[in-house]
């Protein structure tokens, strides 16, 4: 991904957040020289600079089948940014941009078939995701109905080798300009561009207090 040294960040907080706000990535390989893609939840953790990423593929899903190295691509909030939000009117702030926050993992992703692992995914990404919606579904381990599907899925377990952060977030602004187009983005009445702003107004009070 290209890097400018201004947005770029190494504390896996932010990949931390990234995935605690959406565990819903974007799985990219390549078969016969072509980019192939898939769109999946995932569990995420971390110990220290070690991160485990899980999940599965539908057994049709050729990517299942891949080899190689894979990109992972965490996908953050994102927002427009218009320029006349600015009050500093000088030439090279007269530019419309997009704010964003995103992350690249780059590793390989070792497959497995093994029923008992699968079902300790699939039990594991439907607590998750069950909490977040404040319901209660389970996996039932012991309930054939739910094990005989097991077999119609692949898991993967992704341990990424090197993990590349970018928080585009107006670093590259004098203050005002910051405050006034974070100020802008929550009028919006848009999540997302209320996330950006935040995200905007943190990364500038760490600026000014480093």
């Amino acid at each position: 991904m290209y890097q400018p040294a201004r947005f770029m960040e190494t504390d896996l907080a932010g990949l931390d957040w990234l995935l605690a706000r959406d565990p819903f990535v974007t799985l990219v390989t390549s078969a016969d020289g072509l980019p192939f893609a898939s769109h999946l939840p995932v569990l995420y953790a971390r110990d220290g600079e070690r991160v485990i990423i899980e999940g599965h593929w539908a057994k049709p899903n050729p990517q299942a089948r891949h080899g190689g190295p894979a990109l992972m691509i965490v996908h953050g909030p994102h927002a427009y940014l218009s320029p006349g939000w600015y009050p500093d009117k000088e030439e090279a702030a007269r530019v419309p941009t997009w704010n964003y926050a995103a992350a690249h993992l780059y590793g390989r992703l070792d497959a497995t078939e093994d029923s008992a692992a699968l079902a300790d995914i699939v039990d594991r990404l439907s607590q998750v995701n069950e909490a977040r919606i404040g319901s209660d579904w389970r996996f039932e381990h012991d309930d054939e109905r739910f094990t005989r599907q097991l077999r119609g899925i692949v898991g993967f377990r992704f341990v990424p080798e090197r993990i590349e952060l970018k928080f585009k977030l107006s670093q590259n602004h004098p203050a005002a300009n910051v405050e006034s187009a974070a100020m802008a983005l929550q009028r919006q009445s848009s999540a997302q561009a209320d996330e950006i702003a935040e995200l905007m107004l943190d990364r500038l009070a760490r600026r000014q207090n480093p």
